[in-house]
């Protein structure tokens, strides 16, 4: 399945990418304008230098050809690098060219046009602008050419460009930045949302999500779950107390049923099939009197809001007195119970006597059911510096890694081979409840066709 990127880190992109588009139109525009206003000043300049070399020409038209030529050249020479010359309609020059690189310069043909031209013209690699500049003189039609090298203004457009994509990194870089931050910021209530909705399960759906007082969207979102939550726990409290409800009604009529089954055995005018028909009654009765008792304590640890009064426990003697319980058993069904306690004959704990027995049996029962005669159960109790570990080991059918996150729910049975097995589905979860209740913690760990183990690790209650 591909990861798809945070809310977060898919608005900075966003932030990011508008802002570099943004900033590459705006410096776009920006060096056009710029391209534009420094033509516009090339223009303004060739055209000022065309109507002062005009002025010069019609002003001396006393003079001899001579002495204007030599004018014209003195002032051409102090303006523009001598880049001037003086055509005729024809494409002749009607004065000599007053520098050498006014002469070998590629000037562009005649128009003939009654108003300025501005050309764009290269010359030994480089550009220029020239302008034709239309004037009469004597009754003559001359056109005054000037040029102007385009180099500066290609100067100065790079340098432009060059700060413009140098700056680029580092603004994308801030724009990202403030887009994490800014976005971050704005989805911190969704963090604080999701670590709350997290930490609520079925044992706590009184606790309700954060609500700020924004008056946005995440204000209205978290006030609908704590509705959506509220209505949950109403659900939830009801089937509660309905299952703790039905089964405490049950075990009246389900007790009387089984006494009755078991007086009526007694009778020894009871023929065979009547005998066969109470001894099942008997046996589902006291199968249905352990569902339910089963179920009356699920009912009870699901009413408990808060941890319940442990006191300091010999957890050696409770598991000793489990074992003890089971050896019948294991004799029975032909199984080897194997206990080893350790050196310590007291190892205290914070918990509940009668609570802890119960959860060893639960694992010492479920090892007797899943594990075909004859068999072989171990139950080890182990101490460290801080924690007493409770193991209970068998070699029976395993179960499938596929059933291992489960095997803890509520009448959850595996795969048909174990269905097959007597009991409610209640007693791991049951286990689950009492190490829960006791702060420990319980794992297993089980290999197909090759055993399984249930390890249940106690905090060490130290005087």
């Amino acid at each position: 399945m591909t990861r798809r990127w945070s809310i977060s880190l898919r608005l900075t992109a966003w932030f990011g990418g508008i802002f570099f588009l943004g900033w590459l139109l705006f410096g776009a525009a920006m060096w056009l304008n710029l391209k534009h206003t420094l033509t516009g000043e090339r223009y303004l300049t060739l055209t000022r230098r065309a109507g002062r070399l005009e002025d010069l020409l019609t002003a001396n038209q006393g003079e001899s050809p001579k002495g204007r030529a030599q004018q014209f050249a003195e002032f051409a020479k102090a303006t523009g690098n001598g880049l001037c010359e003086v055509y005729r309609a024809n494409g002749s020059r009607a004065w000599p060219s007053p520098t050498p690189a006014a002469q070998a310069f590629p000037w562009p043909s005649i128009r003939n046009s009654q108003h300025d031209q501005f050309r764009q013209v290269r010359s030994a690699g480089e550009g220029y602008w020239v302008l034709e500049h239309p004037f009469s003189m004597g009754g003559e039609n001359l056109y005054l050419l000037a040029a102007a090298p385009e180099s500066g203004n290609q100067l100065v457009l790079a340098r432009f460009l060059t700060g413009l994509l140098a700056s680029i990194p580092v603004l994308l870089l801030i724009s990202s930045a403030g887009g994490y931050f800014l976005s971050r910021r704005a989805l911190l209530p969704v963090d604080r949302i999701t670590a709350s909705a997290r930490s609520i399960s079925i044992t706590n759906l009184s606790k309700r999500l954060p609500v700020a007082n924004s008056g946005d969207e995440l204000q209205r979102l978290a006030e609908t779950c704590n509705a959506m939550l509220e209505r949950l726990e109403t659900a939830v409290n009801r089937i509660k107390q309905f299952t703790a409800d039905a089964s405490h009604d049950l075990r009246g009529p389900i007790s009387f049923t089984r006494t009755v089954a078991e007086v009526a055995l007694r009778n020894p005018a009871a023929d065979s099939d009547s005998r066969r028909a109470l001894a099942d009654i008997v046996e589902e009765s006291a199968k249905a009197a352990v569902l339910l008792e089963d179920l009356l304590t699920l009912a009870r640890a699901d009413a408990v809001q808060s941890d319940a009064v442990l006191a300091p426990v010999n957890l050696a003697a409770a598991v000793e007195d489990a074992c003890e319980m089971a050896r019948p058993v294991a004799g029975e069904r032909h199984h080897i119970l194997s206990v080893a306690l350790g050196a310590e004959k007291i190892v205290n704990v914070l918990g509940d006597f009668a609570s802890l027995r119960r959860l060893v049996w639960v694992l010492i029962d479920n090892a007797f059911k899943y594990t075909p005669s004859p068999g072989r159960i171990d139950v080890r109790l182990t101490t460290s510096n801080h924690e007493a570990t409770v193991t209970v080991c068998d070699n029976g059918i395993g179960i499938p890694q596929t059933d291992l996150p489960r095997i803890f729910d509520r009448f959850y049975r595996a795969d048909p081979s174990r269905s097959q097995v007597e009991g409610s589905g209640l007693g791991l979860a049951i286990a689950k409840w009492i190490a829960e209740m006791h702060h420990a913690d319980i794992v297993v760990s089980s290999v197909e066709h090759g055993g399984t183990t249930f390890r249940v690790a106690f905090p060490l209650f130290l005087e």
